[in-house]
């Protein structure tokens, strides 16, 4: 059983058309969450302890760039995907971490729709490819992820359309 369950549905495929932009919310980097994050799944100097970091490229302790996509992913979750029809993701075609991530950085995504189709092989689906951007508090882009998800569709396309 979700601990959010989809009480009400704000947006389905249908919803999303290409340019649509949506601003989804943000988040501060927490310095224990760096590195603990980096702790278990990224364990490099700059990313645990700051004397390192200090010597590094970064020059101080910095998030994992796998840490900004999961507080990205948290931040689709809680003010998009819960209010969405979706159905998850067939994968990314790409993701670029622009500019070091700091504890302390507030970090803000917004996403916008590229492509939408409904998908041929489920009628009731629907296929949107969109761009994810995080700005840091400066304005500066910190990740670029370009990517697909899946939603279900308000009204299915009828069976044999799905073949055309």
């Amino acid at each position: 059983m979700s601990d959010h369950p989809q009480q009400h549905i704000k947006y389905f495929w249908e919803d999303l058309p290409v340019g649509t932009t949506l601003d989804i919310g943000s988040t501060t980097v927490d310095r224990d969450e760096v590195i603990a994050f980096a702790s278990k799944y990224d364990p490099q100097p700059f990313h645990l302890d700051e004397a390192a970091a200090a010597k590094s490229m970064f020059g101080k302790l910095s998030a994992s760039g796998w840490h900004t996509c999961a507080m990205a992913m948290g931040l689709m979750v809680r003010g998009f995907l819960h209010e969405s029809s979706s159905l998850g993701s067939p994968g990314l075609e790409k993701v670029s971490w622009l500019t070091p991530v700091y504890p302390g950085d507030t970090l803000t995504l917004k996403q916008t729709i590229l492509e939408s189709r409904p998908m041929k092989s489920r009628p009731d689906v629907g296929l949107t490819r969109t761009l994810w951007e995080m700005f840091n508090q400066h304005g500066e882009q910190v990740l670029m992820m370009d990517g697909y998800g899946m939603f279900r569709r308000r009204t299915p396309a009828p069976a044999d359309s799905a073949s055309k």
